[in-house]
């Protein structure tokens, strides 16, 4: 499946299980030192609850305007019924599964000017008896669902992480893995684990380059049988290592930081859900990755919405057009997919252009967003026309293909088909002009496997390069 043209996660049906917990924040002014001890005084002046932990990744579904659906462990306590309130209240389908004995996991924190002056935790791990409650819950939801989260934070609520891993394949749905701790093995079989640079760090060793960390991740990947690693790193972004595909390096898009906390929980969320659609892994991590970006914005455990993530990808679609190179050209669609662009790319010499190229051109750019033409070099073109071709240079024939409106990057390449070009950048629809079969274009295989489609159009009859070509000789 190709990217959407607008963003629409209405489809997606996360079943998102992990340890969910209360924030709670004290708010207040602080204008002096205690005489008691060497410590701000903090006049407490207000204060709020939000959810935390795997009920945030599902608030943060919810909010996309996906169906979140969360199963975790809670205590029967006040702040127990508070969680439940707010997951209603944020549209999220509260499965929690109440413990008479625990207490609900809960975080104070008390801020003062947009600061953290201190976090208070109170919590106590759950105990492993409650592990089938968990695994009867999921066996019962499972079904209907397109994605499953495990969130975890270490508190025991997926104790049975193997077993709801084995669920999940079986049947057939991508699983998103926000692990927790270094034993990593129990989350084999994932579809994509999510580990922070220090995490990452603590299983595989300390990095220090990038030729490094993408060795040892895909290491790591191969022997968790993952289909991709997503190793998030703060302010350098994130790096995707995905199964027999190029390391894949995003920048971080965020303008100012006011506070990373739940940034993960939203990373998780975006890629769930986008994956929940159909989006390929690096389309829905490119979301995610800007998601992040809005989200450490604002202060304490946030959510993106819809609207904000539109704007934010309108924003980041502006890129450069024209004549430009392959790697530069992998950025730019990239940032166009995540924009929920439509890629178009089609091929040839264009020695001469002429009026039959540019109704090609036009009927081709009509089938998507962006247009790429991909142009034999004049090596190339003498290999496949002869040795007096091409008549104008590469640069020239590429000058003249950026010059038209239908027309949005024009790429150069040396072989004698775009195959390899073609299987690197992975246009959504490749089209071909002419008496062609499917199986007798060059890349279409390549295009067809990750979910785009081939089109041939018809050619213009009387115009062709060789014909005016032979008119110019027949009248000199």
């Amino acid at each position: 499946m190709s990217t959407p043209r607008t963003l629409d996660f209405s489809a997606a049906r996360v079943l998102v299980v992990g340890d969910v917990m209360l924030d709670r924040y004290w708010h207040g002014a602080t204008s002096r030192i205690s005489p008691e001890a060497p410590v701000p005084v903090v006049h407490v002046q207000n204060d709020e609850s939000r959810i935390g932990g795997a009920g945030n990744v599902a608030a943060n579904i919810a909010a996309l305007g996906a169906h979140a659906t969360l199963v975790g462990l809670v205590g029967d306590d006040e702040d127990g019924r508070t969680l439940r309130q707010q997951l209603v209240a944020r549209g999220v389908d509260s499965r929690l599964v109440t413990l008479p004995d625990a207490r609900t996991i809960t975080k104070l924190r008390v801020v003062s000017r947009h600061q953290q002056l201190i976090r208070l935790d109170f919590e106590a791990p759950f105990a492993a008896q409650t592990r089938p409650r968990v695994e009867q819950q999921v066996r019962l939801h499972l079904p209907g669902h397109r994605a499953l989260v495990l969130s975890d934070y270490a508190k025991g609520t997926l104790a049975a992480a193997p077993q709801l891993i084995d669920m999940a394949r079986a049947a057939g749905i991508p699983i998103v893995v926000d692990p927790k701790g270094t034993d990593f093995s129990r989350y084999r079989g994932a579809t994509v684990l999510t580990p922070n640079m220090q995490e990452f760090e603590a299983v595989a060793g300390r990095v220090d380059s990038e030729e490094a960390l993408i060795e040892r991740g895909q290491n790591l990947r191969e022997t968790l049988d993952l289909q991709a690693l997503l190793i998030t790193r703060s302010e350098r972004g994130m790096l995707l290592i995905e199964r027999d595909r190029p390391a894949l390096p995003l920048a971080a898009r965020a303008r100012e930081v006011f506070d990373v906390t739940g940034a993960g929980d939203t990373v998780v969320a975006v890629l769930a859900a986008g994956l929940g659609v159909g989006l390929r892994l690096a389309d829905a991590t490119a979301l995610a990755n800007l998601a992040a970006g809005i989200v450490v914005g604002k202060l304490g455990t946030a959510s993106v919405t819809l609207d904000e993530l539109h704007r934010a990808l309108h924003e980041h679609a502006e890129v450069p057009t024209g004549i430009v190179d392959e790697e530069a050209l992998v950025g730019y669609i990239r940032a166009c997919r995540a924009a929920g662009e439509r890629i178009v790319m089609t091929n040839g010499c264009f020695d001469l252009l002429h009026p039959g190229h540019v109704h090609y051109l036009q009927q081709a750019r009509a089938l998507g967003d962006r247009l790429i033409v991909a142009v034999n070099d004049d090596a190339s073109v003498a290999r496949l026309k002869g040795p007096s071709r091409p008549v104008n240079d590469l640069q020239s024939r590429m000058t003249l293909l950026a010059a038209l409106a239908s027309v949005d990057w024009v790429v150069p390449f040396s072989e004698d088909t775009p195959e390899r070009l073609i299987c690197k950048l992975l246009p959504d629809v490749l089209v071909k002009g002419g008496d062609y079969r499917p199986d007798q274009i060059a890349g279409a295989d390549c295009v067809q496997r990750a979910g785009g489609e081939v089109r041939i159009l018809d050619f213009v009859d009387g115009h062709s390069s060789t014909r005016v070509i032979d008119r110019i000789k027949e009248r000199t």
